[in-house]
């Protein structure tokens, strides 16, 4: 791994609560994370930009103060959008951020993607972090896996375990809709943020991975967001794009013209049919493929 330059340093910001006050549950939730953190005492945050670990950076901002340094993973399977947004928001928060360079494609393990890929990622992207929070004396790890997390087939998070990761959240119980409470209730902008994922589980295990292909499913998946879909997969399958949008957005696939430019857009990229999948955006859809 290479680091890119020095951490941004600074204060976070306080609290500047929203909405609705906490209800009972999420508020002892919230207690237990902020007490857990406290008790880390210093803590490196895997830090993608998504909601989750957004929300686990400022907690963690909030009671450790500057004894916390997020990390941002520079992966070619971390599409450039996402990195923008974990940069902007780091610098929001007010928080140190370092940007490390890790080529995970450079391991035959996960090259090959094979349905056991994300062990193999999460143990050697981990692993840097590792020694990046020695060198920085840094007492934890922690990432933002939370409970709705461990109903997936999600392989990495074996590795996670097996290198002593913290997942605070998860720990404190959290589901996804109470980290999006929580992140609203903090103000924090990207509270309803669409979920993302690595590039490659756009992509069925067995199929191998090269920066070309995901750079094109990036590539067409930013094409449609510009047409105003928030939440969108890219599903590749040789010539076909299997297109997952959510459902209530259905109508505006259906516009002559949205579908027109859609269609257009990724046959340019090489696509030479493009299909809507009816049941709608949904996580890991390609991961029964690998367990059954």
């Amino acid at each position: 791994m290479r680091t890119g330059g020095s951490p941004q340093r600074g204060k976070n910001k306080p609290e500047n609560r929203t909405g609705r006050p906490l209800n009972q549950s999420l508020a002892r939730k919230y207690e237990r994370l902020k007490n857990e953190l406290k008790a880390a005492g210093s803590v490196l945050v895997a830090f993608s930009g998504g909601v989750d670990s957004s929300l686990l950076l400022r907690v963690a901002a909030d009671v450790l103060k500057d004894q916390v340094l997020a990390v941002t993973v520079d992966t070619p399977l971390f599409s450039r959008q996402e990195m923008r947004a974990a940069q902007k928001l780091a610098k929001g928060l007010q928080v140190g951020l370092m940007i490390v360079k890790a080529n995970s494609l450079e391991l035959p393990a996960v090259a090959k993607n094979s349905n056991q890929r994300c062990y193999y990622c999460k143990l050697f992207l981990f692993s840097g972090l590792k020694q990046i929070a020695k060198n920085k004396g840094l007492n934890q790890i922690v990432e933002g896996s939370n409970l709705d997390d461990t109903k997936d087939f999600r392989p990495g998070k074996k590795a996670i375990k097996e290198l002593g990761i913290r997942s605070p959240l998860e720990e404190a119980g959290f589901s996804k809709n109470e980290i999006r409470q929580l992140a609203k209730y903090l103000g924090l902008p990207n509270w309803n943020k669409p979920e993302a994922a690595c590039l490659a589980s756009r992509i069925p295990y067995g199929q191998p991975l090269d920066r070309k292909l995901l750079s094109k499913i990036e590539r067409g998946e930013r094409a449609l967001i510009s047409l105003g879909f928030s939440q969108v997969r890219l599903r590749h399958h040789g010539e076909i794009a299997r297109i997952e949008i959510n459902l209530e957005d259905f109508s505006r696939w259906l516009k002559p013209e949205i579908r027109t430019r859609a269609v257009s857009s990724l046959k340019k990229l090489g696509y030479r049919y493009v299909v809507l999948d009816l049941e709608g955006y949904r996580t890991g859809s390609l991961n029964p493929l690998a367990v059954k």
